[in-house]
């Protein structure tokens, strides 16, 4: 299948996707598109917001829609890391111990309000997200292909939370936040709850983990012109040189800018990545790893400011299509 007709197939399905979560979840479609980006990029997503948002709904709708297994974990101040991943149980009968699988081992994993555990828990899921495998007493074992965390947090000034270690941000491809609804959303919220007998709304999957896994394919064929690749860079680095900030973007980072910038293309149905690509993620891509200096924190500067200063300084370059 020639790279566009496949990227226009692609974006057909991520639109369906995203349309069937928006049926059950209020919420923008901007929002919904950065998180199908890092489904397609193999990345992991963090949202951050206020409680009663919809963050757990949003998790729970996108497993339903792409078909695969969900999984939640509530992440608690007692929560141990083997309460993630699993341990060894012994069995009485068998007279042997046996591996009794974490909650980790799906999917979709929803690690719900995550920096109310402690940063030794948190880094329980480092490996996963990273390598695609859990170590349990120096035995290693595969998780499911697909494999996608979502991460919620409630904002670090509320009482009982921690602040995820720099290390565990960078695993996330993208941060993102759902916000209030408008005032239609929220009489649509109370319009599906004016009936006792109203459910939590479901939805239909579009796809399977094949058809996932098939999609996570296509951004591989999707090209970027070498001024592209420059503009990409230069944006990235630009975050080093911000006298707000103390560690600026990251190798690592930049190569899930590279995926995450691809993805996107994919979803807008092009087989190559436009500047306009790069601009669209470069927020959610870059403003959770940026590590600011303390009197920016002071200041009460945040990394999303930080990136839409350095789109404003980089030049876009001209590409043709």
């Amino acid at each position: 299948m020639p790279d566009d007709v496949a990227s226009r197939s692609a974006s057909e399905r991520c639109s369906a996707v995203v349309s069937r979560i928006a049926d059950a979840v209020i919420t923008d479609r901007e929002f919904l598109e950065h998180v199908m980006t890092a489904v397609l990029a193999r990345g992991h997503v963090l949202l951050e917001d206020v409680p009663g948002t919809g963050k757990t709904l949003t998790a729970l709708t996108l497993a339903e829609a792409l078909g695969l297994e969900f999984s939640r974990i509530q992440f608690t101040p007692d929560l141990l890391p083997n309460d993630i991943t699993g341990s060894h149980i012994f069995n009485e009968q068998h007279a042997a111990f046996e591996f009794a699988r974490g909650p980790v081992f799906a999917n979709v994993v929803l690690a719900d309000e995550i920096n109310r555990a402690p940063p030794k828990t948190q880094s329980a899921l480092l490996e996963a997200m990273d390598e695609g495998q859990v170590t349990v007493d120096g035995t290693t074992r595969e998780l499911p292909d697909p494999f996608l965390v979502i991460a919620t947090q409630n904002p670090v000034e509320q009482e009982g939370t921690f602040e995820l270690p720099e290390a565990q941000r960078d695993r996330f491809m993208i941060k993102s936040s759902i916000g209030y609804p408008g005032m239609d959303g929220e009489l649509e919220l109370i319009d599906r709850r004016s009936r006792r007998e109203t459910k939590t709304p479901t939805v239909e999957p579009v796809l399977d983990a094949s058809g996932v896994r098939a999609l996570q394919r296509v951004p591989e064929g999707v090209t970027m012109d070498q001024r592209v690749r420059e503009y990409l860079v230069e944006l990235a680095r630009a975050t080093r040189d911000d006298p707000r900030v103390e560690i600026g973007i990251s190798p690592r980072g930049i190569q899930r800018y590279y995926e995450a910038a691809r993805a996107r293309a994919v979803i807008s149905g092009r087989e190559y990545v436009a500047p306009d690509d790069v601009k669209h993620i470069a927020e959610p891509i870059m403003q959770h790893r940026l590590v600011l200096t303390t009197d920016a924190q002071i200041e009460g500067v945040d990394g999303g400011a930080i990136v839409r200063d350095v789109l404003e300084r980089v030049p876009v370059p001209a590409v043709d299509p």
